[in-house]
C-alpha cells in the first residue's frame, strides 16, 4: 500500500464520486452522506501517512503504466504536495460536517461533485508534468462549476458566468503556452523542461519566455491576483457556504503552481530566465493586498468581506513569494496554512449567523438578536483576531514570519507599510461588522432557529487548527523551512529518482 500511496489521493475520491453516482446512493440522501464521509476519513488517513512519509525528506515518484520518464504521467509526492493535499482533505472534511445541516440536499450531486473537486485539487498537487497540471485544472474546475451553482439562484447564475467565462479564457491561454512549450522543448514534464530550458540557445529562450509569460497569466487568474482578482469576491460570496469554504483552496492552488512550475524552471543561476516574473509578482502582490484590504472596509455583507479577506491572504502571499529566499518561502507556507482554514471557518460562520438574522441575512445594517449571540460572538471575536493577526493564534505567528521574510531596505520599506495598513484596515472593517451583527439590533425578537450541532463542529474544528499551529509551531515551522529548503533544490530531488 505505501508503495502506491502518491496515487491515493487521486484514487479514493475518484472512486468515491464515482460510486455516488450510482443509484443505489443517489435514491437515498442518508447514504450519500454516510458514504461521502467514509471515503472523505479514509482520504484524511491517506493523506497523514503521506505527511509522515515525507516527512523523511525523501521524494516519492509514481510512474503510471512504469513508463519511464519524461515518456510517462509522474506523480512527485513530495513535502510541498503533502502538505497540501493534506490541506484539501481537512477543508473537504469541514465542508462535508457542515452541508450535513441539510446543505447538501439543496440541489443534486452534491456529494459526488465535492470528491470529483478533491480529486482535481490533489492531481494538480501532485503531478509532475505540465499537460496532467491542464487535465486536472479541468477535473477541478468543471465540478467548482457544478459545486458554485448548488442550490441555484440568480446570484450564484451571475457569478457562476462569470467565473466560467475567466476560467474557460485561462484553459485556452493554458494550453497556447503548453503547445508553445513543446514545440520548443519537445518535452512538457517539468524536470526534464528545466533541464533544456537551460541548454537553449537565445532565440528559443524568447519563445519560452513569452509561454512563460502565458503561464504566469493562468497561475495569476487562478489565484486571483490584481488585475485578475473581479471574479473573485462576487463567486465566492455568492456560493453556498460549505462549497465557499472548500473554495479557499483554490486561490492558494495557483500559489502553489507558482512554486512548484516557477521554482523549478527559472532557478538556473546566470540564465537569462532566472527569477522570470519575480519582479511583477512583488508589485502585483502588493497592489493586491492594498487593493483588497480597502475591498474588505468596503464591503456591504459578511461573506463578500470574508472573500476580500480571502484576497488580502493572496497579496500577502505572492508579494513574499516574489523574494524568493528560503525564509520567505517558509512563510508562505505557514501563512497559507493559516489563511486558508481561517478563511473557510468564517465563510461556515457568516452562514451561520445570517440563518439567525432573518431577512437581512448577513448585510451589515441592523437585524435582529441572534439565537445564540455569545457562542457565535465568541468564535466571531477568535476569527477575527486570528485574521488580523493578534497573539497567541498562527496569525499572529504568520505575519510576523511574512515581515522577517524582507531583508532588504526597499523591501522593507514596502512590504511592513502596506501589511500592516492593510491589518489596520481589516481590523476596523471587523470590528465594525462584530458591532453590527451582535450590538446593533432592533427590537424584533430573536429567531427560533439555532445552528445544528454539525455545522458547529465544522466551524470549531477549523477555528481550533489556528491555535494548533501555534502549540505545535516549531514542528510545523521546521517542516515549512525543509520544504522551501527542497524546493531550492528541485533538479536534485525530482531526478534522483524514487519509488516507481
Amino acid at each position: 500500500m505505501m508503495h502506491h500511496l502518491p496515487i491515493l489521493p487521486i484514487l479514493v475520491p475518484l472512486l468515491t464520486a464515482a460510486l455516488l453516482l450510482l443509484p443505489p446512493f443517489q435514491a437515498k440522501l442518508s447514504r450519500q452522506r454516510w458514504f461521502s464521509g467514509a471515503g472523505l476519513l479514509l482520504l484524511l488517513v491517506v493523506s497523514v501517512l503521506g505527511l509522515v512519509e515525507s516527512s523523511t525528506g525523501v521524494s516519492s515518484f509514481y510512474l503510471l503504466g512504469n513508463w519511464p520518464q519524461p515518456f510517462g504521467i509522474v506523480l512527485v509526492h513530495d513535502r510541498l504536495a503533502a502538505m497540501f493535499v493534506l490541506l484539501a482533505a481537512v477543508l473537504a472534511f469541514a465542508a462535508w460536517l457542515f452541508s450535513l445541516g441539510g446543505e447538501d440536499g439543496q440541489g443534486a450531486f452534491y456529494h459526488p461533485l465535492l470528491h470529483f473537486l478533491l480529486m482535481g485539487i490533489n492531481g494538480a498537487f501532485l503531478t509532475g508534468d505540465l499537460f496532467n497540471l491542464f487535465v486536472f485544472f479541468e477535473v477541478l474546475l468543471i465540478s467548482s462549476y457544478g459545486l458554485l451553482m448548488h442550490g441555484g439562484g440568480k446570484a450564484r447564475a451571475r457569478a457562476g458566468l462569470h467565473y466560467v467565462l475567466m476560467n474557460l479564457a485561462g484553459s485556452a491561454v493554458f494550453l497556447l503556452a503548453l503547445a508553445l512549450l513543446y514545440a520548443v522543448l519537445g518535452t512538457l514534464n517539468i524536470a526534464d523542461m528545466a533541464l533544456r530550458i537551460n541548454q537553449l540557445e537565445p532565440s528559443q529562450a524568447l519563445l519560452v519566455k513569452a509561454a512563460a509569460g502565458m503561464l504566469l497569466l493562468v497561475f495569476g487568474l487562478k489565484a486571483a491576483v490584481l488585475p485578475l482578482h473581479f471574479w473573485l469576491p462576487s463567486a465566492y460570496s455568492s456560493a453556498a457556504p460549505a462549497v465557499a469554504a472548500m473554495f479557499a483552496v483554490m486561490t492558494k492552488i495557483g500559489v502553489y503552481c507558482l512554486l512548484r512550475v516557477f521554482g523549478t524552471l527559472f532557478t538556473e543561476p546566470g540564465h537569462p530566465l532566472q527569477d522570470f516574473g519575480q519582479q511583477l509578482l512583488w508589485l502585483a502582490g502588493l497592489a493586491t493586498l492594498l487593493l483588497a484590504a480597502i475591498g474588505v472596509v468596503a464591503a456591504q455583507s459578511l461573506k463578500k468581506l470574508v472573500a476580500y479577506l480571502v484576497l488580502v491572504s493572496v497579496g500577502s502571499l505572492i508579494s513574499v513569494l516574489a523574494i524568493g529566499t528560503v525564509p520567505a518561502i517558509a512563510a508562505v507556507l505557514y501563512y497559507c496554512l493559516h489563511s486558508t482554514l481561517i478563511a473557510a471557518a468564517l465563510f461556515l460562520l457568516a452562514d451561520v449567523i445570517a440563518q439567525q438574522r432573518g431577512t437581512v441575512a448577513d448585510r451589515l445594517v441592523s437585524g435582529r438578536p441572534l439565537q445564540q449571540p455569545v457562542l457565535l460572538g465568541t468564535l466571531f471575536i477568535v476569527a477575527a483576531l486570528a485574521v488580523v493577526g493578534m497573539p497567541p493564534l498562527s496569525g499572529f505567528v504568520g505575519k510576523i514570519w511574512l515581515l522577517q521574510a524582507a531583508t532588504e531596505v526597499s523591501e522593507r520599506a514596502a512590504l511592513w507599510s502596506v501589511l500592516l495598513l492593510s491589518s489596520l484596515l481589516v481590523l476596523i472593517a471587523l470590528t465594525r461588522a462584530g458591532s453590527t451583527l451582535f450590538w446593533r439590533l432592533n427590537r424584533q425578537q430573536a429567531g427560533s432557529e439555532s445552528a445544528s450541532l454539525p455545522q458547529l463542529y465544522a466551524v470549531l474544528s477549523l477555528l481550533l487548527c489556528s491555535p494548533l499551529l501555534v502549540i505545535f509551531g516549531d514542528a510545523v515551522m521546521q517542516f515549512c523551512l525543509a520544504t522551501a529548503q527542497q524546493l531550492q533544490t528541485p533538479l536534485a530531488v525530482m531526478t534522483a529518482g524514487g519509488n516507481q
